[in-house]
């Protein structure tokens, strides 16, 4: 009798396929049967699955396995553009093809970093557009009472505030995780803070999904090596 014989990063694939396969669930199952709005449960997916890079980091997953699993949702993401496969999570119609550049940014730094032994950089890059913008999205919708226009892009004074803090408070766990606290990690978190920020109200056509982690991540690996060296 045979006996099925697993590896480990096919057991890891298999994690991460899990993982996101429930994400989905969870945020379909609460637009179809809790009436959640749309928005909510595209931010339940896109705060959700940036999480992966964490799992992937704390398992040391290889860089294959999230990077065939960027490519599958991205091409996921540019059919659900035309074709309500997840309805309560993409609109059909929606100008937007900001899950496809997520996809495309998971793959990109995760496939860059994490062969080098520098997973921390990956995962503020993703982390960053996870929490920063999905936390941001929220708040600038329901609370964001002062609004401004940078071009055809409106925003609120509350998201941007949002993204700004989130997204310093972010790099600034990575790194301190990393390379313990000091007023040099503290200094790269901020800029980076700000600059992500900057990136995200210019955003157009959900570019920023593919703007803001690879340039939170290239920004923070530089610093590192200008004032950390390493």
């Amino acid at each position: 009798m045979a006996v099925l014989s697993l590896s480990s990063s096919q057991i890891q694939a298999g994690m991460v396929a899990a993982y996101l396969g429930l994400l989905l669930i969870i945020a379909e199952g609460a637009g179809r049967f809790f009436k959640t709005e749309p928005e909510l449960t595209r931010k339940i997916v896109h705060i959700g699955s940036g999480n992966v890079l964490l799992l992937a980091w704390g398992l040391n997953i290889p860089s294959w396995v999230a990077v065939d699993a960027s490519i599958v949702a991205a091409l996921v993401a540019l059919l659900s553009y035309f074709v309500p496969i997840l309805p309560s999570i993409n609109s059909v119609g929606r100008q937007s093809l900001g899950t496809f550049f997520y996809a495309v940014s998971i793959g990109v730094l995760t496939g860059w970093f994490f062969p080098v032994e520098l997973p921390q950089f990956a995962v503020i890059g993703i982390l960053v557009m996870a929490w920063g913008d999905g936390l941001a999205a929220v708040v600038g919708q329901h609370w964001g009472r002062h609004k401004y226009q940078l071009g055809r892009n409106k925003k609120s004074w509350e998201g941007s505030g949002t993204m700004f803090l989130v997204s310093g408070l972010v790099v600034l766990l990575v790194l301190w995780g990393v390379y313990g606290l000091s007023l040099s990690v503290v200094g790269i978190a901020v800029v980076v803070g700000a600059i992500a920020t900057f990136l995200e109200a210019f955003s157009l056509l959900g570019i920023d999904n593919l703007t803001v982690p690879l340039g939170s991540a290239l920004l923070a690996f530089y610093f590192c090596q200008v004032f950390l060296g390493s």
